[in-house]
């Protein structure tokens, strides 16, 4: 092929044909609570034509360019990320920063009852899971009604991204039904130890009243990216209604309560077959971005690999086929 044929044909693929972003914007956002649920903070990144430089957030360190205005265009499709247990809206910054180089506007929260400074008793963890796909129908809301930039954003192309806990929120958004009975008691449960406690029967209970009213789907979410997802509440039957095309991650050795046949599992039941990838030599954290000096140096749980996997390495190969996946899904139809 000639070569400016090849370049050509990386940048269409890429869908970046268009523009290019040399880094992302990054701006906070606070959802204000409401009837749906408490306030809920967030951040947001967008394509940028500025260089960018490090932000220091906590021990958490991103490259991005504070609160860069979108440049004159048309409107950009939406991804909306959700993390993991006890995470956070940083989570998954590099690939946040690599979709909003490719021309996509990104929003991430922490979750209102499951974040990083949020962790209950083995209860709250478990009724946490009632409230993210509501979090995450706020979140989607609020970009497209009251964030300032809202009429940029293009309401028929919006993907989620999502992992672990996460990735349950995204197949419940695309119309999975969990049924908790499948969930195995938490070590420090009352019900691991005697179901038939009163512990565990007000436990019960209180969760049964929470999940009274079904969990949020949303049609809007046109697309999605699932990796290692928590998936144990999921058999054909729950996930016979999930109908939206979806990039299902693996990772190799699994980890903190997901196991590679259970992921392995969503992906034969889903009615629909998702793209499917394993991230060779991976534990489970290592869909979290590659963690800061200051991270490494506070020896965080998340930070450790298995022996023989690079996460820098990955992150770039990850974050490229993330991205080419949602400009084939979302990219403006010629």
């Amino acid at each position: 092929m000639h070569l400016s044929r090849l370049l050509r044909s990386i940048v269409c693929s890429f869908g970046l044909a268009a523009t290019f972003a040399q880094a992302a914007g990054f701006s906070t956002i606070e959802i204000p609570a409401d009837r749906e649920g408490p306030a809920i903070r967030g951040a947001v990144w967008t394509p940028c034509a500025t260089p960018a430089g490090d932000i220091q957030l906590g021990r958490t360190t991103i490259r991005a360019v504070r609160d860069c205005p979108l440049a004159p265009g048309a409107q950009l499709p939406l991804i909306v990320l959700s993390h993991g247990y006890g995470g956070s809206y940083l989570g998954h910054h590099d690939t946040a920063q690599a979709l909003a180089d490719a021309g996509f506007v990104v929003a991430a929260i922490s979750h209102s009852s499951d974040n990083f400074q949020i962790r209950g008793g083995p209860d709250d963890k478990i009724s946490a899971l009632a409230t993210r796909t509501t979090d995450i129908k706020r979140l989607i809301d609020h970009m497209l009604q009251q964030w300032p930039a809202h009429d940029r954003i293009a309401a028929d192309r919006i993907g989620f991204y999502g992992f672990s806990r996460g990735g349950y929120t995204g197949l419940v958004l695309a119309g999975a039904r969990p049924d908790f009975e499948r969930l195995p008691p938490l070590p420090s449960s009352p019900c691991a130890k005697d179901l038939q406690s009163p512990a565990c029967t007000l436990m019960r209970q209180r969760f049964q009243e929470l999940l009274a009213s079904p969990l949020a789907h949303d049609a809007r979410i046109k697309v999605a990216v699932i990796a290692d997802p928590l998936s144990t509440v999921f058999d054909a039957e729950g996930l016979k209604d999930v109908k939206t095309p979806i990039l299902l991650w693996a990772s190799a050795y699994g980890g903190d309560g997901v196991t590679p046949a259970s992921v392995a599992a969503v992906r034969r039941n889903l009615p629909v077959a998702p793209e499917w990838r394993v991230a060779e030599k991976a534990e489970h954290f290592g869909f979290l971005a590659p963690c800061s000096p200051a991270q490494i140096e506070a020896k965080s749980e998340i930070c450790r690999d298995a022996p023989g996997f690079d996460r820098t390495a990955f992150h770039a190969t990850f974050n490229a086929e993330v991205t080419a996946f949602f400009n084939r899904h979302l990219a403006p139809k010629p």
